[in-house]
């Protein structure tokens, strides 16, 4: 997950900070309740038996079933939030904004609840850092300072950027879709970090502030599962991983085949075999089973 390349020492620096059931801040202000409230933590299945899955993104996390949650039960480390600025409050929503659900109803209070009940952790007894992707579909210069502010009402819970140095926590927010990169490099202080492309590979921007870097598959490459991975696009793949590893960035594509067929199953095993941090995907009980069944990292966990 984000930053584990880059500051391992730093996780193990910071357990006893995340420890204990007031950790985490409350928040400062809260939304009407029809548009914070959550299901209820006590749903979800028993934490201890999923293994987390490192590699696993919920793509559109909020059209299931019950957000955030499904994910978690599945044993993802990673979700994916669309957001729209409206009135000063941050709704979730793909095509448009569900004025029904916030972001700190849908993601961020459930992820702090998460984190007092699991004694400082997102997944119980883990101890890397989850991804919130905050993808903002509004205008991004008016959305970032808001998701901030809100990032901001739970310091303990959030990995933080602080006068030049990373501090690690439970949870990394990466924001992508309309994001301001000025703004994000002139602060001194934030809670969230940039979702990069493949032009910021290799590029000035470090870890520090692009600990992922992000990119649509098809228009890297033209293989999408069927047959076997042309050569040169396979050096392609493990050239684009070397490089973002090597910065201490993590590399995911979207626009992956998704719909259960075997060149789905083939294109991942290339991504795993690669070593491509994040694998994309709707289909969160299709991810659970074939990263179990074929991630050696899994294997090795399990």
């Amino acid at each position: 997950m984000p930053f584990t390349r880059l500051l391992v020492a730093t996780a193990a620096a910071l357990g006893a900070a995340l420890a204990g059931p007031a950790a985490v801040a409350p928040a400062a202000s809260a939304a009407p309740a029809s548009a914070t409230s959550a299901p209820s933590i006590a749903a979800a299945a028993p934490w201890s038996s999923v293994q987390p899955l490192e590699r696993a993104h919920a793509h559109n996390d909020y059209e299931h079933d019950r957000p955030l949650f499904d994910a978690l039960d599945h044993g993802f480390t990673s979700a994916e939030a669309d957001v729209w600025l409206v009135d000063g409050e941050l709704y979730i929503g793909h095509d448009g904004p569900d004025l029904a659900r916030t972001l700190r109803g849908t993601y961020l209070e459930p992820l702090a609840q998460r984190f007092r009940e699991n004694g400082g952790s997102v997944h119980r007894q883990w101890r890397d850092t989850f991804r919130l992707l905050v993808d903002v579909k509004s205008e991004g210069t008016a959305a970032w300072p808001v998701i901030e502010s809100q990032l901001a009402d739970y310091p303990q819970l959030f990995t933080a950027y602080r006068q030049g140095r990373v501090h690690e926590r439970a949870v990394t927010a990466v924001i992508s879709g309309n994001r301001d990169l000025a703004a994000m490099q002139a602060a001194t202080t934030r809670f969230s970090f940039y979702d990069g492309r493949m032009g910021d590979l290799g590029g000035p921007l470090g870890a520090e502030l692009v600990p992922l870097i992000s990119d649509n598959w098809t228009k890297h490459f033209t293989w999408l599962g069927v047959g076997p991975m042309p050569e040169a696009e396979r050096a392609k793949l493990r050239t684009i991983v070397e490089t973002a590893h090597a910065r201490g960035q993590e590399i995911r594509f979207w626009a992956t085949p998704d719909a259960t067929a075997p060149n789905r199953e083939a294109l991942w095993r290339e991504l795993v075999a690669a070593d491509v941090d994040v694998l994309n995907t709707d289909d969160l009980a299709g991810l659970q089973s074939f990263l179990l069944a074929e991630d050696p990292e899994e294997q090795a966990a399990a």
